[in-house]
């Protein structure tokens, strides 16, 4: 397992979105014509959902076999099934409602309204658990080996639902965890853990704006994964860091790609 990012800095979130979007076509393409299929986690977000409108906009989302394509969530916001802030509405109306995908390997994070009710405990343990279904021998522990798993960084420099200090960002065993009180709302959620998160073939971390410099920098810059979520999510292949130049203005130079677009 390889912890050393890779960073690709684009001129503007725009630019960054699309050339994401050809990444990831790309990417699935590859892994089905290797494996026959592929496992990606979404991510949602400005950024999340930036990529997937521009991958619906793409003339080469065609070249993806959809109905070979297994879709997970990195979180979700606890809320009613069809709320528009559940990340798998937003997902919905920025691209899956638009690509004929296989309705059994979608897989939406259950919704408070859903068969466990208000329960968000219960409903973590059933997403684990459809996880660990899912996960084969050769699999890294108790998930799929997810080909490609996006997250977008926030300006606390939290991923998925993992928030600096809270303890879902300390959990070391299980894969799937119940959140309460995050410091943005909704305060309830589901979120995959660190050990799932690392359980992917790679990890892309997408930050865009000047509001998300400063996460980045401290996040690329050494700090623990304690206080800085987005420091410990990392691929077992790679780690990809993908910015628009507002979100690496505050990068040491070192660490600044040579070669960026």
């Amino acid at each position: 397992m390889t912890r050393t990012p890779q960073l690709v800095v684009h001129r503007d979130k725009e630019l960054m979105a699309e050339a994401a979007a050809a990444r990831l076509i790309t990417h699935v393409v590859d892994a089905q014509a290797a494996r026959g299929h592929a496992s990606l986690v979404l991510t949602g977000g400005r950024n999340g959902n930036g990529l997937l409108a521009a991958l619906a906009a793409s003339p080469a989302r065609d070249a993806v076999d959809w109905r070979r394509v297994d879709l997970w969530w990195g979180d979700e916001r606890f809320l009613p099934e069809g709320d528009p802030e559940r990340n798998v509405t937003q997902a919905r109306a920025a691209l899956l409602d638009a690509v004929p995908l296989d309705p059994d390997r979608v897989h939406p994070m259950p919704a408070s309204d859903g068969p466990w009710g208000d329960d968000p405990e219960a409903a973590a343990e059933a997403y684990a658990a459809e996880l660990a279904a899912s996960a084969g021998h050769h699999d890294h522990g108790r998930v799929p080996d997810f080909d490609v798993l996006m997250l977008g960084v926030g300006p606390d420099t939290h991923v998925a639902s993992l928030f600096p200090e809270l303890p879902a960002v300390r959990e070391t065993e299980r894969t799937v965890v119940a959140v309460h009180g995050a410091p943005k709302p909704p305060p309830t959620r589901i979120t995959l853990t660190l050990p799932a998160i690392r359980a992917a073939r790679e990890v892309w971390l997408l930050a865009a704006g000047e509001d998300k410099a400063n996460a980045a920098a401290i996040a690329l810059s050494g700090a623990g994964e304690i206080q800085a979520p987005a420091a410990g999510a990392y691929g077992w292949s790679r780690t990809l860091w993908l910015l628009d130049g507002a979100a690496a203005s505050q990068l040491p130079r070192e660490l600044y790609p040579q070669a960026s677009a």
